[in-house]
């Protein structure tokens, strides 16, 4: 069994946005040679996070962000944390900061309509995206 850890950087340009990195991930699955194992997509940032959802309609990453900044505001009364960025680290603890694809064949197991999002929560930033490919 083979294991590749790789890296690649995001570019943010919003404080809140949703970044399809399903075809940065596959290109790092095809270069690794990996046939059937697992890519684990990691985010080692405390305001971002890593989503698989719907890719096809753009209206479905509106609608995500809309209910985030709904559930967990940016400014509300309470937050102690100095930084003024509460809100990014909620919403990172809620998503999660990594996912986890199967590789049949070479091609991640993604259903019909999903991909892979980064999630920014305090941008614009230079984010870093971890992925660790296993398999043979």
């Amino acid at each position: 069994m083979r294991i590749i850890d790789d890296s690649f950087p995001v570019g943010t340009n919003k404080r809140c946005e949703l970044i399809d990195i399903t075809d940065k991930v596959q290109n790092l699955v095809d270069k690794a040679g990996v046939k059937d194992g697992s890519v684990i997509v990691f985010c080692p940032h405390t305001t971002a996070a890593i989503t698989i959802n719907e890719n096809a309609d753009p209206d479905v990453v509106h609608d995500i962000l809309l209910t985030l900044s709904e559930l967990v505001p940016q400014h509300r009364s309470g937050y102690q944390h100095s930084e003024g960025n509460s809100d990014a680290h909620v919403k990172s603890s809620i998503i999660g900061c990594s996912e986890t694809v199967l590789i049949s064949s070479g091609k991640m197991k993604l259903g019909t309509w999903q991909g892979i999002y980064f999630c920014e929560f305090d941008g614009p930033r230079r984010r870093t995206v971890h992925v660790q490919i296993t398999g043979e």
